[in-house]
């Protein structure tokens, strides 16, 4: 225990100092609401959100690829994954990735992500309690990936993804990259870095935006009723870096101990760092802790709290993760993933 104790106190201290320039500057000015697609920020997997969202160098899983693509690399096989959680606001949020591993080296990934708001009712100024309409509004993702391990210890990955947001009868589109490294240290500590959502800007289009337009209301006798559209905005995509380190600790030979810590530099908020943890028993039971965002100006996460179970046999693994966040003001959300690998 006291070589654990001091083998985490040295993860921790090497983490503050990578993460010293991204969290040194706590008066950075919050940019929140200056970017569409938020969607692509919930993080999916039931494992890695009972960890703090902490999962840059959780390479375990084919849920991977939304953390870090390049992780992927160092997958032992092939691998499927679905994620359900009623989000806040009885929002609905699902998640499905399946990694094929290709050879010693290559993997191929594809995910896709869907959000649904679940039927709201129409309201306008002079009908508050309703039209007798209703509309919904939906998040719908896809990506294909490749994942390589370059060497032993250093593998790599890219993403290319679509993403689209509906609401009602107008709809906004973009097309993003993910790139993200993985680096095996002699020591045993992973480290690992990636992007997300670098791509193009959105602006939404539909028929919620025609209008019936006058071109000149002081002339009579031209036509009043002309079809025009309004033109809205386009915003970019939340371009979201995280770097992170991962240490595994054996604490005999049933039982195993891993800590991770994440700092992130998301273009549409300040910076945070979180921080879990995950014991393993007999590769069967998981218990895992975390607390998610710290040093976020205005932030609203906490305490993150989960397990999972895993069942192999004959080369093929069976898992169940489940995982509790809570959010300090609207109340908690919860994950379920089930994965197969094989």
């Amino acid at each position: 225990m006291r070589r654990i104790a001091k083998r985490a106190g040295w993860l921790f201290a090497a983490a503050g100092l990578v993460f010293t320039h991204v969290v040194g500057d706590a008066r950075a000015q919050s940019k929140t609401g200056t970017t569409v697609g938020l969607s692509m920020l919930i993080e999916p997997s039931a494992r890695a959100a009972a960890m703090g969202n902490a999962g840059v160098t959780t390479w375990q899983e084919a849920q991977s690829a939304f953390y870090n693509p390049g992780a992927l690399g160092h997958l032992p096989g092939s691998d499927v994954q679905f994620t359900h959680s009623q989000w806040l606001a009885e929002i609905t949020f699902n998640y499905a990735a399946a990694a094929i591993r290709m050879g010693s080296a290559n993997t191929l990934f594809l995910t896709v992500m869907a959000l649904n708001s679940g039927e709201i009712d129409v309201r306008t100024v002079d009908q508050p309690l309703g039209t007798g309409e209703r509309y919904t509004a939906n998040d719908l993702a896809f990506g294909l990936g490749y994942s390589r391990r370059i060497t032993d210890r250093f593998s790599a990955g890219m993403q290319v993804k679509y993403w689209q947001q509906t609401i009602w009868h107008s709809s906004a589109n973009a097309v993003a990259l993910d790139f993200g490294v993985m680096y095996h240290l002699p020591f045993g500590t992973y480290l690992g870095a990636s992007i997300a959502n670098f791509g193009t800007r959105a602006s939404f289009a539909g028929r919620d935006l025609v209008v019936r337009y006058d071109q000149d209301e002081d002339v009579s006798g031209d036509n009043s009723n002309l079809n025009a559209n309004l033109d809205t905005e386009d915003w970019p995509l939340p371009i979201f870096f995280r770097v992170g380190l991962g240490m595994p600790f054996s604490m005999g030979s049933n039982s195993q101990l891993l800590l991770v810590v994440d700092a992130f530099q998301p273009s549409d908020n300040t910076e945070a760092v979180s921080l879990g943890a995950e014991w393993t028993f007999m590769e069967l039971l998981s218990l895992r802790a975390g607390y998610q965002n710290l040093f976020q100006e205005d932030n609203d996460f906490g305490l993150t709290l989960g397990g999972g179970l895993q069942y192999a046999t004959s080369g093929y693994g069976l898992r169940f993760d489940y995982a509790w966040a809570e959010h300090l003001t609207i109340g908690s959300t919860q994950r379920f993933t089930f994965g197969f690998s094989f």
